[in-house]
């Protein structure tokens, strides 16, 4: 598995290796051994699915402390443009965003730590799989909008179809008033 690191700590991006031929094919998504020697987590608590019609876009969520969730993504079927933002006061690259372009042709994956916020755009009809180091907790859900100006994300789509949920998050600086970025 080739693994991409990124400018922002802890992010990561997990390419492996698919064996394909006429009669379909194979890859590996989980190794223990691998994760363990990247630091990644090994206990992952829940896996939740979702499908979106091309021009959805979910997000930013994230989920606050002791619920935070550190989450491994990637799509089954189609392809989704994912942004995990830095939410992480202490962190160098607080406020910066991440996008991974993930592709059920190419099996990549992206994880993603506790602390940031996770968003997708569904650039393809697509079925998106992650895997989480926490369970879900309506309480401890949290969020911001999509189109927050201060962190300015360049979700590659015009119009996107968001629900009124996201519609309704909180801007980057109701959630951290002092920050700069």
């Amino acid at each position: 598995m080739q693994v991409r690191e990124t400018a922002i700590k802890g992010l990561i991006e997990l390419i492996p290796r698919v064996f394909d031929d006429e009669r379909g094919y194979f890859f590996e998504s989980y190794n223990k051994p691998l994760f363990a020697s990247l630091g990644l987590p090994m206990d992952f608590v829940q896996d939740n699915q979702s499908f979106s019609v091309k021009g959805v876009l979910r997000g930013l969520h994230m989920q606050n402390e002791p619920f935070a969730q550190g989450k491994l993504v990637r799509v089954i079927t189609g392809q989704v443009l994912d942004i995990a933002v830095d939410l992480r006061p202490d962190s160098p690259t607080f406020g910066q965003y991440e996008t991974f372009l993930l592709d059920a042709k190419l099996a990549n994956m992206a994880y993603i730590p506790e602390g940031f916020g996770h968003g997708f755009v569904a650039l393809e009809d697509s079925i998106f799989s992650y895997k989480c180091t926490n369970v879900y907790n309506k309480v401890a859900e949290s969020g911001i909008r999509w189109n927050d100006p201060d962190l300015n994300i360049d979700w590659g789509i015009s119009n996107p179809i968001v629900s009124d949920k996201d519609q309704e998050l909180k801007a980057f600086r109701e959630i951290f008033p002092h920050a700069v970025v």
